[in-house]
């Protein structure tokens, strides 16, 4: 059984010589942050596909290897979260009691 944070939202870091398809052509972009709506384990492999709205709004399976984890936000029920930020100069955020988010430093 796979179990999925609620408010999970996740940015794609495309790897060069990761999994097919290219997700960066695919609809995707590396300044925003996509609500996982599901997760779906193939018996026969051991990656998990996650799966996110695109900015094009078509629903994509998107092997874990991927992803990368934004924030959590139980109350947020937006499908994309557009980041003002890089990718590595954002903090790492996490949801605290009553939905309030909170910034944790980025180790690096």
């Amino acid at each position: 059984m796979l179990w999925l944070e609620q408010g999970l939202y996740l940015r794609i870091e495309a790897l060069a010589h990761g999994p097919r398809p290219l997700l960066l052509s695919r609809g995707f972009t590396p300044q925003t942050a996509y609500h996982a709506l599901g997760c779906f384990n193939p018996s026969e492999t051991s990656d998990a596909d996650s799966i996110l709205s695109n900015d094009r709004d078509e629903i994509g399976f998107i092997c874990n290897r991927h992803l990368r984890t934004v924030f959590l936000d139980a109350s947020n029920t937006v499908f994309r979260v557009k980041m003002l930020e890089s990718p590595e100069r954002l903090p790492v955020l996490s949801a605290a009691p009553h939905g309030q988010i909170v910034a944790i430093a980025r180790s690096v």
